[in-house]
């Protein structure tokens, strides 16, 4: 194939496939919406063709169409991502992901970076927190990496090691962090009493047994006298949406836990509502958040919040609550693709727009190798709130 043919397909293909990537996301949309798609695709034809002819050097028609749907899709969240061939196949392939882990979640801003680190996890032990950017994994840059990506990365065998490059705030200089990967052990839930009745419970991650846990552990501080509740969500992002939910109906006794919506679905979105049985739990709470409380631990803090079970304190959390599944593209390519996304009781989102808490309350900034701080602003404001109720 001669350059000026190959030239021609892809200025041809290009836009073709552009077309079923955004295609797929607008196939619901509005005519003059899609009249709009249709423009920017000929716009986007008119770049390919000039990048091609006029780049002061030939350009890697691979390297620049890859990055190219790469940003199509890191335009629509942190979540989303553009696989290639061979990402697709392990996706296909049903495989599953090595058992050893570092213990950080991730999202996406310019690099990747740390949404939170699970207690009593590697990355946790080696000080990373909520906000510090990954430059580097194993010396890779993640400037183009997905969280997707990026993820994947992070899992290997237990006993195995990987080495991140860390900027905390405005530092110069980067951190090289050694982590040795483990397999996710130990309690998710853990609780203790507290001065004046006040029962504190802190869930660690919502994963599998989390609900059973929570359920023994404020039994037992009920049991001890505990007149209401401080739960600790702060920087818990692990887990499955089912077991936030599963958490919520622990104290929620009716009304909408939350709802579920997505493009596949015609008409209202999908409610979830408390059952016969659910609310065994009735004493007065109070949740601690942060910036790092995602996934699971927001759609839970919704749920008690929108029943007026609960109030927030701390940070603005980071407004992560989408879920992903695969869509395939031409040449065994695919997008992992933000399909539904969870919402308030009352239908509002919270992927993309988070939870405001009612009582502010910011988390010390520690240096990176510093020691923890002595001092729990969040902690403070819940216990003199909790003292005034």
């Amino acid at each position: 194939m001669t350059s000026k043919t190959r030239l021609s397909v892809l200025i041809l293909s290009t836009p073709l496939l552009a077309f079923v990537v955004i295609g797929g996301l607008m196939g619901q949309a509005s005519a003059s919406n899609r009249d709009q798609v249709f423009q920017h695709l000929r716009v986007f034809e008119d770049v390919v063709s000039l990048v091609l002819n006029n780049y002061v050097e030939e350009v890697k028609v691979d390297r620049a169409m890859e990055g190219a749907l790469r940003g199509l899709t890191e335009g629509l969240d942190p979540d989303s991502a553009y696989l290639n061939a061979q990402q697709t196949r392990l996706v296909e392939s049903g495989t599953p992901l090595p058992e050893g882990r570092v213990g950080i979640e991730l999202t996406r801003q310019f690099y990747l970076r740390v949404i939170a680190a699970r207690d009593g996890s590697p990355a946790a032990k080696a000080g990373l927190q909520t906000g510090d950017y990954v430059r580097g994994i194993d010396g890779r840059s993640t400037r183009e990496m997905s969280v997707f990506e990026g993820m994947r990365l992070l899992h290997g065998a237990p006993g195995s090691a990987v080495t991140l490059t860390i900027i905390r705030g405005n530092a110069a200089e980067p951190h090289e962090v050694r982590l040795v990967r483990e397999k996710a052990t130990g309690p998710r839930v853990t609780g203790r009493m507290l001065d004046g009745g006040i029962g504190y419970v802190r869930i660690a991650a919502f994963g599998d047994g989390s609900v059973p846990e929570l359920r023994k552990q404020v039994a037992s501080l009920a049991a001890s006298g505990a007149t209401s509740l401080v739960v600790d969500i702060r920087s818990t992002a692990e887990g499955a949406y089912e077991n936030g939910i599963g958490a919520a109906r622990l104290f929620v006794q009716e009304g909408t836990l939350t709802q579920r919506a997505g493009r596949d679905a015609a008409g209202a979105p999908e409610t979830v509502a408390a059952q016969a049985g659910d609310g065994e739990f009735r004493m007065p709470l109070l949740l601690l958040v942060t910036a790092g409380t995602s996934g699971p631990a927001e759609v839970f803090a919704a749920a008690m919040h929108g029943n007026q079970r609960a109030e927030i304190v701390g940070e603005h959390t980071i407004g992560r609550a989408g879920i992903q599944r695969l869509v395939k593209l031409p040449e065994n390519r695919a997008l992992w693709l933000t399909h539904a996304r969870y919402l308030r009781p009352d239908g509002e989102p919270i992927h993309g727009k988070g939870l405001a808490p009612d009582i502010a309350a910011a988390s010390l900034d520690v240096e990176f190798g510093a020691a923890a701080a002595t001092r729990d602003p969040i902690l403070d404001a819940a216990l003199e709130r909790a003292k005034t109720r």
